[in-house]
């Protein structure tokens, strides 16, 4: 446990920042969930729709620090190709 007063100050916020990052994360994978389902679904306007909702709250997880930047690039690559490959 933390013993001096600035490591106790330390643990507050990194519990307040756990907290605000968990629930970023937890907000991008709903969309993330929204836009394989669509995908799975097999219309490609709503798969559409659902990538377009998806990039700017993929790209503020990446701004904030919640994701690399590369990972997120990797997860639009690939769902950008599969939403493009519904007939």
């Amino acid at each position: 446990m933390a013993n001096t007063p600035q490591a106790k100050k330390r643990a507050r916020q990194n519990e307040a920042r756990f907290q605000v990052n968990k629930a970023r994360r937890s907000r991008i994978r709903t969309f993330l969930r929204k836009a394989e389902e669509a995908i799975a679904s097999g219309e490609k306007d709503a798969a559409t729709a659902a990538l377009r909702a998806l990039q700017p709250e993929l790209m503020r997880g990446v701004s904030k620090g919640v994701f690399h930047k590369n990972t997120a690039a990797r997860k639009m690559s690939r769902l950008s190709s599969r939403v493009k490959a519904i007939a």
